[in-house]
C-alpha cells in the first residue's frame, strides 16, 4: 500500500512541569516532520461536500457562490494546489500560499453540477470518496468516478468505507472498514488511495496512528493552515457550506496564514468523562514574534467565548471553563502577526458514555 525543549535554569515550576510533560509523551505525530519555524506561507485548504443541494444547507453550496470562490482565490493572487504535487511541496517551505480544494462523500450532485464546471476550467482538487454508497441514491457511480479520476488535475482520495461514525465502533471494527474500502478501491480503481479524509473529522489517537502506518496524509475537518510543521494526519481544512461560504467570510479565510507551533497537547483528541476538559498545551518555536496577541476562542459548556489563555515562555496554556458538551468541542487561535492573520484550530469528538 502506497503507502528538544530546554527551559533556562531559571524557568519557573510551571515551565519545568511543562517540559517534563512533552519530553515523557511520545507520538508518531513527531515522525518525518520538520519541526523548526519555518516561516512557510502554507496550503490552506478548503472542503466542500453538495452543490445546488438547498435542502441540506450544512453541507452544500450554491453554484454562483463556488464560482465566486474561485475567482476570488484568483483575485488575491493565490494559485490552486494541484493535489499531486502535495507530498513534494509539504515538506519544503511555501513561498507563497497555496489554495487546496477537497470535496468530500462523492455526491451526484458535484458530477452534476459542480463538475462540468471545475473539468472546463481544469480546477485542481481531491475528492474523497466513501466506498459503500457508491452508485446509490444521492451518490456518483464508479464510472463516474473514473471520469473524473483520468484528468490530470484530479485526485481520489480514501474516505473510509462506510462513513458511520467510526470514532464510536471498537478497533476491530474501525479496521475492518478500512480494509473494505481498500478492497473496493483495489477491484474498482486498480490501487488504495493514498491520502485520507476522517469522516466527520473526526479521529482518536488510535485512528490517527492506524492511519499513519497505511497512508502518506491525513485530513481532519478542524481549522487552519497547513504548514511543514503540521501532523501530516492531523492536517486542518476549513468546512465551506451556505453559512461558512459566505462571500465576505470566504475572503478572510483565504487570507490566513500557518500559525505554526512546535508540539500540541493533547495527542488524544477523543474526550471521555476523565478527560474533559482537556489540559491544552500548545508550545510554540523561540524565533516567533508577536505571540502575546494570540487571541483563542473555545465553546466549551456550548458556549463559544473567548478563553482564558496564558503564557509561561513560548508556551501558551487553557483553562477551560467546564467540560465540552457533546458532540464536538472546538478551539480556534489566532495571531495579528504585524497585520499578517495567522491560524490554528482543534476539534475535540465527545464520547458520550
Amino acid at each position: 500500500m502506497i503507502i528538544k525543549n530546554i527551559f533556562s535554569l531559571t524557568a519557573s515550576i510551571t515551565s519545568l512541569f511543562i517540559v517534563i510533560l512533552f519530553s515523557s509523551t511520545s507520538s508518531k505525530a513527531d515522525e518525518n516532520n520538520i519541526k523548526y519555524y519555518s516561516k512557510d506561507e502554507g496550503i490552506l485548504s478548503i472542503m466542500y461536500h453538495r452543490f445546488n443541494e438547498t435542502k441540506y444547507p450544512s453541507t452544500n453550496i450554491q453554484m454562483d457562490i463556488f464560482k465566486q470562490h474561485i475567482q476570488i482565490i484568483k483575485n488575491s493572487g493565490f494559485k490552486l494546489h494541484n493535489p499531486y504535487n502535495f507530498k513534494e511541496q509539504f515538506s519544503s517551505i511555501k513561498l507563497k500560499k497555496e489554495i487546496l480544494i477537497t470535496i468530500d462523500d462523492a455526491f451526484e450532485s458535484f458530477y452534476f453540477e459542480a463538475w462540468p464546471y471545475i473539468k472546463k476550467n481544469k480546477i485542481p482538487f481531491i475528492l474523497f470518496v466513501s466506498t459503500e454508497p457508491v452508485g446509490k441514491n444521492g451518490y456518483m457511480t464508479w464510472d463516474q468516478i473514473r471520469e473524473v479520476e483520468k484528468e490530470s488535475f484530479a485526485l481520489i482520495g480514501h474516505h473510509s468505507h462506510s462513513h458511520d461514525y467510526l470514532i464510536d465502533e471498537t478497533t476491530d471494527k474501525f479496521i475492518k472498514d478500512i480494509e473494505s474500502a481498500n478492497n473496493i478501491f483495489l477491484e474498482e480503481l486498480g490501487y488504495i488511495p493514498n491520502l485520507f479524509s476522517y469522516p466527520f473529522g473526526e479521529y482518536s489517537k488510535f485512528m490517527r496512528d492506524y492511519i499513519s502506518e497505511n497512508f502518506e496524509f491525513a485530513f481532519g475537518q478542524h481549522s487552519g493552515v497547513i504548514d511543514l510543521n503540521k501532523d501530516k494526519f492531523e492536517l486542518p481544512r476549513f468546512p465551506i457550506n451556505e453559512k461558512y461560504g459566505e462571500l465576505k467570510r470566504f475572503s478572510s479565510i483565504i487570507n490566513y496564514f500557518p500559525l505554526e507551533y512546535k508540539k500540541l497537547l493533547p495527542l488524544e483528541k477523543k474526550l471521555t468523562k476523565l478527560t474533559n476538559p482537556p489540559r491544552f498545551i500548545v508550545e510554540f518555536f523561540d524565533e516567533q514574534k508577536n505571540l502575546n496577541n494570540i487571541n483563542c476562542y473555545s465553546n466549551e459548556a456550548d458556549t463559544w467565548a473567548k478563553s482564558n489563555t496564558s503564557f509561561s515562555g513560548n508556551t501558551l496554556s487553557i483553562k477551560f471553563r467546564a467540560p465540552f458538551k457533546p458532540r464536538r468541542g472546538r478551539i480556534n487561535c489566532s495571531l495579528n502577526d504585524n497585520g499578517k492573520w495567522r491560524w490554528f484550530g482543534v476539534q475535540f469528538p465527545i464520547k458520550t458514555n
